[in-house]
Formats: C-alpha cells, sequence, structure tokens
C-alpha cells in the first residue's frame, strides 16, 4: 500500500536534517522508473524541486513530501490531445485516469487569449487548445456574435442557435472567396494569440467546406509552422467513391504540399490499416504526422451529425438503428422512427453509436507505433463536486487510459510501448512542431516538467461500462498524479490543487493573414498567354515553351470569360457535372479551331 509521508522538523532542534529534506519539494521513492525515450526501466527514487525533476537515483533522498512507489510504475504523466472534457466532474476523471495534460485539438475553442486567460490559476493539469474551424464558420456562415470564450462544452448550444433558421450554415453552406478569406483571417487570428493549430471538424461539414477552403485553413497553420489536427471527411464511410481514407488523402496532401504537421483524430474505423501504413511512410521520409484512437468498440457525437442519417448509416454502412444507437440520457437504443424524430428535434444532443467491426481492430491499435491514446473525452456538465455517478455519456471519458493498461496486460502489449502511445509520442511530435512545452513533458528524466503518474501494472483499470450509472465510474489502481511537482491526486482522491500551466506559442504582435484572390493565384500560378487556357511557366532552355501565336486567342479568350463568372476562383460553380464537360468542350472546341485554321500542308 502506498503512502505519503509528511515530514516536519523543528528547526532548533534538528538544523542540519532540515536542509537535507528541503532538498527537494517531493521525493518518490521505491518506484519502477520507466521512461520511453530512453527505456530506462529500473527501481530508482526520484526528487522533485520548483516542478522540475532534480534527480533520479539510486541513492537515499528526502523530501518534504514523500510518496512510497513500491511495488507501483513511476511514468511521464499521460497527454491526451483530443480532450473535450473541460468541465470540473470531467477533468476529476481524466486525472484518475492518469492524464496531466489535455488539449482540444479537434473543435478547439475561439477567443484563444481569453480562453486561456479564464483557466489561469484554475486548472488542475496542463490545458492547450487549437483555433476552431467550425466555430469560424459559425460567425461568417450563421452570423453568431461569438465574442467571449467558446470550446467544446458550449458546441451544442452553439450548433442548435445556428440551426434555428432552418439553415446548419456552419456545416452546409459553401464558402465565397470573401467568406473563405473572413474564416481564414478568423484562424489567423487564434494562432497569433498562441493557438497550438487549427482545429477542424471537416467530417461534420463535408457538404459545406470545399477542399479549397480546407487548403487554406491548413495553409494559415502552416504559415506559423502549425499542425491542423482534424476530424476527416468521410469519416467513418466503408463505402466507395467516399471511403474514410480519402479524406485522410486530402488533409495528408496539404500538410505534405505545406511542409506541415499533421494529426489525424480518431483513426478507429474503415480502412485505419491504410493510413497507418501511410502515416508511417511519411514519417520515415522526416513528415511530422501521426494519429490518435481510443479503445472502445463505439464512438459518441451529436445525434445531428450527417453520418447517422439513413442513406449513410442504413444504407451505406449497413447498420441497423435498434442494434448500434444509444442513448445514454434514456439508457436505450433508439429505433429509426426515434432517431429521426430526435434528429429533427434536438440535433445536439449526444449519442454513443456502436461500430460493430471495431471488435475486431482495436487490439492491433494497441500495438500500432506513433498511435498515441486520444480519449477523445467528453463534457459533463458536471461540477469539481458531482458525483461520478451522475455523469452520463461515453465511458471513455473515464476509462480510456485504465482500459488501454487492462487491454495490454490481456493482449501481451509491451508496457513501455503503452507508455510511448500516453506520452512520449504525443510530445515528441509536438515539441517538434515547436511547442517548447511538449520538449519538456512526456518523459521521466532530470531536467523534465514533473508530470508525473504513478500506477500499479498489475491492477490499473477502467471500471466505466455503458450502462446508466456506470459510465462515470473512474479508473482504478492510479493513486498518484502529480502535475508541475504538484499532486493532484493523493491516495486515489482528486485535491483541488490549481497546479496547471498553458500548453500554448508565443502570443505574437502580428498575424499573418494572406487573403486569397484571383488575381493574385493567377500571377503565381500562370503566365499571360492570352487567355486561352490555364499555362505553367515554360522550362528555360526548352522547345516546350509557348509560341507567341497559338490560334485565334481573342475569340477563345471571349469564349472562356464567358464560361468561367468573375467568381469562378474559390466560388460557388455549378454542382454538377455539366461545368466540368462544358470546360473540357470548349477546349476541343478550340483545339478544332486551331487545326482548321491551318493551312493544308502543316504539319499537325
Amino acid at each position: 500500500m502506498l503512502k505519503t509521508v509528511v515530514i516536519v522538523f523543528a528547526i532548533s532542534l534538528f538544523p542540519i536534517n532540515i536542509i537535507m529534506a528541503a532538498d527537494y519539494d517531493l521525493v518518490i521513492l521505491n518506484g519502477r522508473v520507466m521512461d520511453p525515450e530512453t527505456k530506462l526501466d529500473a527501481v530508482r527514487n526520484v526528487g522533485i524541486k520548483d516542478g522540475k525533476i532534480s534527480a533520479i537515483t539510486t541513492e537515499s533522498i528526502k523530501g518534504k513530501e514523500t510518496i512510497d512507489a513500491s511495488g507501483h510504475v513511476v511514468a511521464p504523466g499521460f497527454i491526451d490531445t483530443h480532450y473535450h472534457a473541460l468541465d470540473g466532474l470531467a477533468v476529476r476523471l481524466a486525472l484518475r485516469d492518469g492524464v496531466t495534460t489535455g488539449m482540444d485539438l479537434e473543435w478547439g475553442a475561439l477567443n484563444i487569449d481569453a480562453w486561456y486567460a479564464a483557466k489561469k490559476n484554475k486548472w488542475p493539469m496542463n490545458y492547450g487548445t487549437g483555433i476552431s474551424h467550425e466555430g469560424a464558420r459559425m460567425i461568417v456562415h450563421d452570423r453568431l456574435e461569438l465574442n467571449d470564450p467558446v470550446d467544446a462544452t458550449t458546441v451544442a448550444e452553439l450548433r442548435a442557435e445556428a440551426g434555428k433558421d432552418g439553415v446548419i450554415g456552419w456545416s452546409e453552406t459553401r464558402s465565397n472567396i470573401e467568406q473563405m478569406n473572413r474564416i481564414s483571417k478568423i484562424l489567423d487570428e487564434g494562432l497569433r494569440q498562441g493557438a497550438i493549430g487549427v482545429s477542424s471538424t471537416v467530417g461534420y461539414m463535408r457538404t459545406g467546406v470545399t477542399t479549397y477552403e480546407m487548403f487554406e485553413a491548413q495553409r494559415a497553420a502552416a504559415r506559423y509552422g502549425r499542425l491542423t489536427a482534424a476530424h476527416p471527411r468521410f469519416h467513418p464511410s466503408s463505402q466507395t467513391p467516399t471511403e474514410s481514407p480519402l479524406g485522410f488523402d486530402e488533409l495528408f496532401t496539404n500538410a505534405f504540399l505545406l511542409g506541415a504537421p499533421m494529426i489525424y483524430c480518431h483513426d478507429n474505423d474503415y480502412g485505419w490499416w491504410e493510413i497507418e501504413e501511410k502515416l508511417q511512410m511519411a514519417r520515415a521520409k522526416g513528415l511530422n504526422m501521426w494519429s490518435e484512437y481510443y479503445p472502445y468498440t463505439a464512438g459518441s457525437t451529436t445525434i445531428g451529425a450527417e453520418f447517422f442519417r439513413p442513406d449513410s448509416w442504413e444504407k451505406g454502412m449497413g447498420y441497423k438503428y435498434e442494434e448500434t444507437l444509444y442513448d445514454p440520457s434514456q439508457d436505450k437504443f433508439l429505433n429509426k422512427d426515434e432517431y429521426l424524430d430526435l434528429a429533427k428535434s434536438d440535433p445536439a444532443r449526444t449519442i454513443v453509436c456502436f461500430i460493430p467491426p471495431r471488435k475486431e481492430w482495436l487490439p492491433f491499435w494497441l500495438k500500432t507505433p506513433h498511435m498515441a491514446v486520444g480519449a477523445d473525452s467528453m463534457w459533463s456538465g458536471l461540477s469539481w463536486d458531482d458525483k461520478y455517478e451522475e455523469y452520463k455519456g461515453h465511458p471513455r471519458t473515464a476509462g480510456c487510459h485504465g482500459k488501454v493498461l487492462r487491454l495490454g496486460r490481456q493482449y501481451n502489449v509491451p508496457l513501455m510501448f503503452s507508455l510511448a502511445q500516453f506520452s512520449y509520442w504525443p510530445a515528441k511530435h509536438l515539441g517538434d512542431a515547436g511547442v517548447d512545452a511538449m520538449k519538456v513533458r512526456g518523459r521521466l528524466q532530470v531536467g523534465m516538467v514533473a508530470d508525473i503518474v504513478i500506477f500499479d501494472s498489475k491492477n490499473a483499470k477502467d471500471n466505466a461500462t455503458y450502462k446508466a450509472g456506470e459510465q462515470g465510474l473512474p479508473t482504478t489502481g492510479i493513486p498518484y498524479v502529480v502535475v508541475n511537482g504538484n499532486m493532484v491526486v493523493k491516495d486515489s482522491k482528486f485535491q483541488k490543487v490549481w497546479a496547471g500551466e498553458p500548453i500554448r506559442y508565443p502570443v505574437e504582435t502580428q498575424g499573418r493573414f494572406t487573403p486569397a484572390s484571383k488575381k493574385q493565384w493567377l500571377k503565381s500560378h500562370t503566365i499571360d498567354s492570352g487567355g486561352i487556357k490555364p499555362n505553367v511557366k515554360p522550362m528555360a532552355n526548352s522547345k516546350a515553351g509557348l509560341k507567341e501565336s497559338t490560334g485565334s486567342k481573342e475569340t477563345a479568350s471571349s469564349e472562356l470569360r464567358n464560361l468561367h463568372s468573375p467568381s469562378w476562383f474559390a466560388g460557388r460553380l455549378p454542382k454538377n457535372a455539366d461545368f466540368c464537360c462544358e470546360y473540357h468542350m470548349l477546349l476541343a472546341r478550340i483545339e478544332k479551331r486551331k487545326t482548321t485554321d491551318r493551312p493544308s500542308n502543316a504539319r499537325p
């Protein structure tokens, strides 16, 4: 049994011992120290001073407070980059699950500076966020006035408010060039204020967000050298031509060409094997890209999500509502009629969706390199003092990391590998992306920040289930969690110690927004050839360059101008295939005219 010992000395009686004891603020003795970067795995004593690890030694050490970690693992605190659990009870559950840093890099937030300020000296774990693509679209397309800090805890209400006029603009409305620039400018301002990257739920906006808008969103982050983290387009479709890996290909192509980092959020659905293979190939080429998973056969989101509609969920994926869609508030599965009614009347309602193939896939996620554990934990709507049994929602909020530990024992996963998934790989990738706070976390080494979890490797496990009243039962077997040198979980009890530090980039004085425009695009990517058709710059010293006269320029140019409205660049072009056919038919007519104009003896 672990014990915490507080050492108190009478100054006048023990002056020498005072100095020895005060060498460290906290010491952790006799634990199995494991560091996933150096692969240290040995019984050591750990000394902590001023929030940093000051000693890892076999020598006897003393401190103001002592934890006897005999029979327990001492490891880097868990880092969760997919963390929506931004209220009292949900944070307590995450800490009991070993999480010392929780960042929402999928939905993100708005008004970044104010968001960070609201948590200063009021949060028990380290905190961070990205700038929200969805939130920016709500401002532009739904005209919501969002001047206060906004994050995932209010997304249900915001989505409901946005749809009151019958048009869900953030999800379904395509941006013209002016709107796209307004969205990009909001993203840029968040990045200027220190957001970790661009957070995009493009999978919920797949009919509204054009591929060019997604490219511009990723470009906004790339201008700062920062990442884009996204819930991808087409997730979790298994049907052609909307297979889930196509959503990955979109994000990957943009990130590769922009030279920017990328997180592929919750890669735990159809096509994950293809995506992980591509990510491993990308990293082998030096690209900073990785993914996340959570170890459950069910997901959770709002019932109004596009992919639950019958043409996708029922016809496309072949799932039956009464077997796969569970409402935790009612503690029941929904039939199709109940789903349709709730999707219309309460689209922001949180539901749990079971994905049958995940049962076969899940063991392999535990063993995939650089696939970090991201709980996708949800907000609870409850306070710091509410009971765990009151939580209603997906059990991943309470037990994600504990479940990985339990399943790791079941499937013989090396514990060091699981620790890398928990801590080292997210810290390594974020550090390589320039997040300085992550360069000193995710490792258990001298000089690193003292974010530490102490757990029983033989018995730590999740307890939360899908059953009402059990959805928020906390993980057991993790009796101590240390954040920045402070115990925030002590003897398996949450301590109201506001030890969390911000994880962010420095605020910059000037933004880097550059508006997209047709004029600038043409200047950068075409040459002036009389307006016949787009061309690349001719190669130097090559016969492949364009000749000065290539046909009837005036007529061709006129026809193309008629075809392309002034808003063709990133605008709302015809939605059917006629545009593509018409464009190529016009080019064919131009080529035919050029042939007709040639002398009869001219060579082709």
